[in-house]
């Protein structure tokens, strides 16, 4: 159960993450309440993991996931950058994702 709401809680920063971007500096009410609302959920799940992943494993899974998803959000939906060396690197952090969750 800890592994499925950390990863829920990895998805979860990818919302603030991008609501944050979206809130113009908190100017904005509707991304502000979505940043404000995942970043509470994703630090909930995130310490919920904790009490039975270790710390280093659990908070780089984390992020992660978080840094990814925000990436791969950034790509498609808003128009960044997307290329090859770009992509390389986000599948070596899915990978050292994957190898921290076997390595537990």
């Amino acid at each position: 159960m800890a592994w499925i709401v950390l990863v829920v809680s990895g998805l979860l920063e990818t919302v603030w993450a991008i609501a944050l971007d979206r809130s113009a500096g908190f100017t904005k009410p509707l991304p502000t309440g979505i940043f404000a609302v995942a970043i509470v959920l994703s630090m909930l799940g995130l310490g919920y993991a904790l009490r039975t992943i270790p710390v280093g494993t659990g908070y780089a899974v984390w992020v992660g996931i978080g840094a990814v998803g925000t990436a791969v959000v950034g790509m498609v939906a808003l128009g960044e950058n997307a290329s090859l060396p770009r992509i390389l690197c986000l599948l070596l952090v899915v990978g050292g994702v994957v190898g921290l969750k076997y390595a537990h």
